[in-house]
């Protein structure tokens, strides 16, 4: 029987504070909003001149960067690619294993929810602006680790979750860009319609009988709130903007843990973030349990007749409506960035109706498909973490 030994963290990895010094033309500049359970969100390179005093740090090929303010966030990452030139802020750790334990072992081990929930805890019984940590108060933390060989066989266990989770988000994208490809044929380019007869319209030429409509034609914003803290023993499903970037997963909670009124969100809407809306955030909404809230940083847009869900859904989700809201946005830069969800309702669009209605017969198995795939997914992540600790403790053990 393979034996397992005792450590604390420190014992298995280093935080490394390499500063870069390379002289490229362009880097890649990665913050704390950057990274977020296990992926690094940003590849965009930026000129390397009169760049912020808090971008110093290189890393590499299976570091991991964590960061340092509010561990429940997730915002942490396994460096899976060549990091050349890329540049991380101080408010992150790298952190690098040794020859005790696999790069993706250690990771598990820090993103698993023991460890984050005692973090949080760290974080927020000390003194300060934020829930901050260092790296010290990772490095002596309890843990227990098998041979590298026993690590190999426990990764294959957690990875063959991930790896399908991974695939059906990639399946997702593609359903969605299908999706969008199409509406933007009809809609926009007017593709099938090229060789009839055009007229013009205050958005150009469009096909003959079709007409100019905006949002508030044929859809309408719900702001039915409700405040849960006066419930506070019921169960409620919140579909917040942390749950949004967590994979799509709305997160369980009793109405004495919710601070604020939120709204009430029924079957086939269509939420919209307000709250910085250059990071784009659609979420289509069906089959909700009962008690389905969304915070008020989202707009939930409702079709006026159910028929047209889907293209609701597609309109919203548009490149066009996109750059609509953002030509509306006030407010300062960066994450305080917001719009009068009002104003977006004028958005115009060339409307025809019984194409609009062969779009989601369309359109509504892809996004049926969307959907199931994403439950899918939900489950695997349940039974991911719930194999987590029990696998990383050695009480469930893994045969050869």
């Amino acid at each position: 029987m393979e034996e397992w030994t005792e450590y604390i963290i420190g014992d298995v990895c280093n935080t490394i504070s390499d500063t870069y010094k390379g002289n490229a033309e362009e880097v890649v500049l990665i913050n704390t909003s950057d990274v977020l359970d296990g992926k690094c969100l940003n590849h965009i390179k930026t000129p390397n001149r009169d760049l912020k005093g808090q971008f110093k740090k290189t890393f590499r090929k299976d570091d991991i960067l964590y960061s340092e303010i509010r561990p429940a966030n997730k915002r942490y990452a396994y460096i899976d690619f060549d990091a050349t030139d890329y540049i991380a802020s101080t408010k992150l750790m790298v952190i690098r294993r040794n020859e005790r334990i696999l790069p993706q072992y250690l990771f598990y081990i820090l993103k698993s929810k023991a460890v984050l929930d005692e973090l949080q805890m760290l974080a927020e019984s000390r003194s300060g602006t934020f829930p901050q940590i260092t790296f010290s108060e990772v490095a002596n933390m309890e843990i227990k680790l098998p041979p590298i060989e026993q690590q190999r066989r426990i990764l294959e266990v957690l990875k063959s979750l991930d790896d399908k989770i991974e695939v059906n988000r990639r399946i997702n994208e593609n359903l969605e860009q299908q999706a969008q490809a199409l509406f933007k044929s009809w809609f926009v380019d007017f593709e099938p319609f090229k060789d009839g007869e055009f007229v013009e319209s205050e958005l150009g030429m469009i096909p003959k009988g079709w007409i100019i409509k905006e949002i508030e034609d044929i859809a309408e914003i719900s702001k039915v709130s409700i405040n849960p803290q006066k419930q506070p023993q019921t169960e409620f499903k919140h579909y917040s903007i942390p749950s949004y970037d967590d994979g799509m997963k709305p997160e369980i909670q009793l109405g004495e843990e919710i601070k604020s009124n939120k709204y009430i969100i029924k079957n086939k809407m269509t939420l919209f973030s307000k709250l910085n809306p250059r990071i784009k955030r659609v979420w289509y909404l069906d089959k909700l349990d009962n008690n389905s809230i969304c915070s008020t940083e989202f707009v939930p847009y409702k079709a006026i007749e159910d028929s047209k869900s889907s293209f609701i859904y597609s309109l919203i989700n548009s490149q066009g409506f996109y750059d609509f809201v953002m030509s509306m946005v006030n407010g300062a830069t960066g994450s305080h960035q917001r719009f009068h969800p009002e104003e977006s309702l004028r958005y115009k669009i060339a409307y025809n109706e019984t194409y609009s209605l062969k779009y989601c017969e369309i359109a509504t198995p892809i996004i049926n498909k969307i959907l199931d795939n994403r439950n899918e997914s939900r489950r695997l992540a349940t039974l991911r973490d719930t194999l987590l600790p029990k696998l990383m403790s050695g009480k469930l053990k893994v045969n050869e």
